[in-house]
C-alpha cells in the first residue's frame, strides 16, 4: 500500500495533472480551458519545429553511433587474452557516473576556441584556425552529439558484455574447428545471440535521447540560434526560463510520449518480424 500511495503521487497524479493542463492557455497560474488551442499551436510554432528536428537529429546520428561503439568495444573486453581489460571496462564506463557538471566544464574547456582540441589539430595542421566549436550551429551539434556519446557508450557497453559472457564457448570452439574467421563469428554468432540485449538497448537509448536535456543545457543552452534546442530544454524554457506556459509546455511533453511510444512499437515489431 505505501508503494502503490507514493506510486500515485508522484507518478500517476502528475501524468494525469500534465494532461489535463496541456488542454489550458495562459501564463503563470492564470489560466484557463482552451481546448485544441495549445496542439494548433505546435504546428505555428517555429521554435517548437526546431527543437523537434535537432532532438530527431540527434536521435537519428548519436544513438546508431553510440550502440555500435559499444558493441565493439564489448566484444573486444570480451577477449580473456587481452591485457589491461579491467582499467579499460572500467575507463569507458567511468562517464555514466562521472559528475554531469565535471564533465561538461571539461567539454567546455576542451573545445573552446583556445581549448585543447584546436590546439592539437591546428599543432596537426589538420585545420590552419581555431573552429568555434560551441558558437557555430554546426559544430556546436558535433559537441553535443560527442558529449552523449562519451556518456553513454559505457552504460550500454555493460549490458553486451554481459551478454557476450553468457553465449555458450562451445559454439564458438566449433566455428573455430571449422575454420569460420573472427569477423564471420562476430557477425553471424555473436550479433545474432545478442539481439534482445540490442533491442533493450536500443530502445532505452532512443527514450533517453527523445529526453535529451543535460548536455545542450550545460554546453550550448541550446544555442548558437537554436541549434542545439531539443524538446526536454524547450519545455524547460517553456516553464521557468520564460514567463511559464505551463499548458504549452504539458502539450510538448506529449510529444516526447508519443514519439516514444510509436518508436518503440516500431522497433518492437521490426525485432519480432526478424525472428520469426
Amino acid at each position: 500500500m505505501p508503494a502503490l500511495v507514493l506510486l500515485g503521487l508522484f507518478m500517476i497524479y502528475p501524468i494525469l495533472w500534465s494532461l489535463w493542463m496541456s488542454f489550458q492557455v495562459g501564463r503563470g497560474m492564470a489560466f484557463s480551458f482552451g481546448g485544441l488551442t495549445n496542439i494548433i499551436r505546435l504546428t505555428q510554432d517555429p521554435v517548437f519545429i526546431r527543437a523537434l528536428t535537432n532532438t530527431l537529429i540527434f536521435l537519428a546520428i548519436q544513438v546508431p553511433i553510440m550502440l555500435i561503439l559499444a558493441l565493439l568495444f564489448a566484444n573486444a573486453l570480451n577477449d580473456s587474452k587481452l591485457w589491461g581489460r579491467g582499467l579499460f571496462r572500467t575507463a569507458i564506463f567511468l562517464p555514466c557516473v562521472t559528475s554531469l557538471v565535471a564533465y561538461s566544464v571539461v567539454f567546455k574547456s576542451m573545445f573552446a576556441q583556445d581549448g585543447v582540441i584546436n590546439q592539437f589539430l591546428m599543432f596537426a595542421h589538420i585545420i590552419a584556425s581555431p573552429i568555434p566549436w560551441l558558437a557555430d550551429p554546426f559544430w556546436a551539434k558535433v559537441v553535443v552529439i560527442s558529449a552523449i556519446t562519451w556518456r553513454w557508450t559505457g552504460y550500454n557497453m555493460i549490458f553486451y558484455l554481459a551478454a557476450m559472457q553468457n553465449i555458450d564457448r562451445s559454439i564458438y570452439e566449433a566455428a573455430k574447428i571449422d575454420g569460420v574467421p573472427a569477423w564471420a563469428r562476430f557477425w553471424y554468432i555473436t550479433v545474432p545471440m545478442l539481439k534482445p540485449v540490442i533491442l533493450f538497448t536500443t530502445v532505452i537509448s532512443t527514450i533517453g535521447t527523445l529526453q535529451l536535456f543535460d548536455e545542450p543545457n550545460l554546453l550550448t543552452q541550446g544555442g548558437p540560434s537554436d541549434s542545439t534546442l531539443t524538446l526536454s530544454l524547450y519545455i524547460y524554457n517553456l516553464s521557468f526560463k520564460f514567463m511559464p506556459s505551463f499548458g504549452y509546455a504539458s502539450t510538448v511533453s506529449y510529444v516526447i510520449v508519443v514519439l516514444v511510444g510509436i518508436l518503440s512499437l516500431i522497433q518492437f515489431l521490426l525485432a519480432r518480424e526478424k525472428r520469426a
